[in-house]
């Protein structure tokens, strides 16, 4: 199915916007097609249709999906028309890219809820004037069920296993779902509908991507070239950035919060958040990279990349401020300018530890709070908080620090 080829002769006329649309990509499928497409549309003066499906299955905007925005927002700078296709449909499905278990299917409540915070969040780096909103529920809650046995019947059993995922349950004889064979399709009949030119996607979408691929040439349409890029690895640096794994950067949290959190990344994922992340150019990030090779201090980079990032979110002043306060904090053992203020209430008298720093969202549960408590991460008024049974009496005012950068000044009442 992959029908990717060498690498083809770029023409003049695209030089410059090949360099843009082809940086950092993970794969193109196939490499000809795109640049004939690309140099056509140049000629005849029209944009290319490019579309990217996003099924949103979580409230937050993270850096990783900033990977593929960034890459649409190249485009539409180069003037193409960028379609950013809520998979409201098929969001209720789950996506099996990279499950090892079917996914828990959301209700469309949840679906919907969650699209409304995204368009909140995505125009911080897509253009608002250029982008187009689709639902695919628009086209596929109107099938009908001879509809999609027909649409069924474009693929076999045998080339839905060529799948990576679906092979490894397979074969462990692991369950697969009837109904995770149709995501794939429905995902391809998205191109269909839309007649793309152009899908991006992350590499773990190639699959889906190829299938919309073969579905356009089935149903007589121009297939669609395909363009994936690599996943963001996250804070961890082993898996790929995501919320439930809590290894995550929210575009919409604070600069001192992003600051704090891209200084703690391992020093080998520096260069591919460069790239990846900011505007910085190739040839610098070259030199930064060999720099660090050479014996320069990974640090000050971190903190170049922090500082780029926080910018585009922000704005400069911010992330010159969350620079400065983590200085004052990690090199010179200070306190944040500014820390929140929490009041809460005790239960006849006293109140656990944990369910404080579970109320005022300190930790990200009570659990949670058990856990960095044993671990020694928190301390009350500058010592260690050691004990999972520890209780605050009515009446503290005390000044809470859990980790390194999250702080509280909490009152019980």
């Amino acid at each position: 199915m992959n029908d990717a080829g060498a690498p083809v002769k770029v023409p003049d006329a695209i030089r410059n916007d090949w360099k843009i649309i082809t940086r950092g990509v993970a794969e193109i499928i196939p490499e000809a097609d795109l640049v004939d497409k690309l140099a056509r549309a140049k000629k005849k003066g029209r944009a290319l249709k490019v579309k990217v499906g996003f099924d949103p299955t979580a409230p937050h905007v993270h850096l990783g999906w900033t990977v593929i925005l960034r890459k649409m927002r190249q485009f539409q700078d180069l003037g193409h028309e960028v379609t950013f296709l809520f998979g409201d449909f098929t969001a209720m499905i789950g996506d099996p890219s990279g499950r090892s278990k079917t996914r828990r299917q959301l209700s469309r409540e949840e679906v919907l809820e969650n699209a409304r915070d995204y368009e909140k969040q995505i125009y911080k780096v897509l253009d608002p004037q250029r982008t187009k909103i689709r639902f695919n529920s628009e086209w596929l809650a109107a099938m009908s069920s001879s509809d999609m046995v027909r649409l069924a019947g474009h693929y076999t059993v045998a080339r839905m296993l060529e799948r990576d995922d679906f092979q490894k349950r397979f074969a462990a004889q692991e369950p697969i779902s009837i109904h995770e064979f149709l995501y794939p399709l429905m995902q391809g009949y998205d191109s269909v509908a839309l007649q793309c030119d152009l899908e991006l996607g992350g590499s773990d979408q190639k699959f889906n991507l190829l299938v919309g691929r073969d579905l356009m040439r089935d149903y007589g349409l121009e297939p669609q070239a395909t363009l994936t890029m690599p996943l963001l690895v996250g804070l961890d640096g082993e898996q790929k950035m995501s919320q439930s794994l809590g290894n995550y950067v929210g575009i919409t949290e604070s600069p001192r919060e992003m600051f704090g959190k891209l200084m703690s990344i391992p020093d080998s994922l520096i260069v591919d958040y460069l790239t990846l992340l900011t505007d910085v150019p190739m040839e610098e990030i070259g030199r930064l990279g060999r720099s660090m090779k050479e014996g320069a201090n990974p640090r000050d980079v971190k903190a170049r990349l922090a500082r780029e990032i926080i910018t585009l979110y922000h704005d400069a002043g911010a992330a010159r401020e969350a620079e400065e306060e983590f200085n004052r904090m990690f090199r010179e053992k200070g306190l944040p300018d500014e820390i929140p203020e929490f009041e809460v209430a005790s239960e006849g008298g006293t109140i656990p530890l944990f369910k404080v720093l579970g109320q005022t969202g300190l930790c990200r549960s009570n659990s949670d709070a058990r856990r960095q408590i044993q671990q020694g991460a928190v301390s009350i008024n500058g010592e260690k908080a050691g004990d999972v049974e520890a209780v605050l009496s009515a009446g503290a005012e005390v000044l809470v620090k859990v980790g390194k950068r999250r702080f509280g000044k909490v009152r019980v009442k």
